[in-house]
């Protein structure tokens, strides 16, 4: 139940702009931002073919002129996966699911962390990414989606801000996102001192649980995530098409 309260949690902390259900299945469009964003997703057992629902999403993504991406989950169909990959689909980004329970005390707060407004917080995240907001005008449109309560967070040194991340409170879970850090202030500890700061609001303001998504190949930011507590809960990875082996 965890595992499926987190997931659930996880697709309302980054909406979709559209979305459509079939089946068990959630169908998100947002512009080709993320993949997350812009994937099938299977959340409940199914009464359809898996093959049939397959090529339905296929045919709906390409309406779109987007590529048709799955999300592979521990609540998909079991041969899901196997069938993409058949069709030539290839494997893309393995993620861990990551728990934190927020029963325990969190570490102190750090003075140099501000909640900032979208507005403020969307600039600094561009920075710190090396982009530039023009091409961040998708990701504003599904951050303005989010129902959740949002801490637009940053911690500042000397005045700047170096890191940033976004988190999404709903109920007593308590999402973690867009985990950001200046390369040359990285491994300082500013990144354990902005999250811990974040815990320490969300347990304040009624949460039990943190969760995350950090790519498996991510080692830097697993280590810190292990210092911080959180264990895997479940791991999902995406299904991409390789355009020159793809059924039609």
């Amino acid at each position: 139940m965890l595992a499926r309260r987190i997931e659930e949690a996880g697709l309302n902390a980054w909406p979709a702009l559209q979305q459509m259900l079939y089946d068990g299945w959630v169908l998100r469009f947002s512009k080709g931002y993320t993949k997350r964003a812009n994937s099938a997703n299977a959340l409940y057992p199914s009464a359809i073919d898996t093959r049939e629902k397959v090529a339905f999403c296929e045919a709906r993504y390409r309406a779109r002129e987007l590529r048709p991406i799955f999300r592979i989950t521990p609540f998909a169909p079991a041969d899901l996966d196997g069938i993409l990959e058949a069709r030539g689909y290839e494997l893309v980004d393995t993620t861990l699911v990551l728990h934190l329970d927020l029963d325990q005390p969190t570490s102190s707060p750090s003075e140099q962390v501000r909640q900032e407004s979208l507005d403020d917080w969307l600039p600094i995240f561009c920075r710190l990414k090396s982009s530039s907001l023009e091409d961040h005008r998708t990701h504003r449109e599904i951050l303005k989606a989010i129902l959740g309560r949002c801490f637009y967070a940053s911690l500042t040194v000397s005045g700047e801000a170096i890191s940033c991340a976004l988190g999404v409170l709903e109920g007593e879970f308590f999402g973690l996102f867009d985990v950001v850090t200046a390369p040359e202030h990285r491994n300082k500890g500013h990144g354990m001192a902005l999250l811990s700061s974040m815990l320490d609001w969300a347990q304040e303001n009624g949460a039990r649980h943190a969760y995350l998504g950090v790519v498996e190949l991510n080692s830097p930011a697993r280590r810190l995530y292990d210092k911080l507590g959180f264990q895997e809960v479940y791991r999902y990875w995406y299904r991409v098409p390789n355009l020159g082996k793809v059924e039609s």
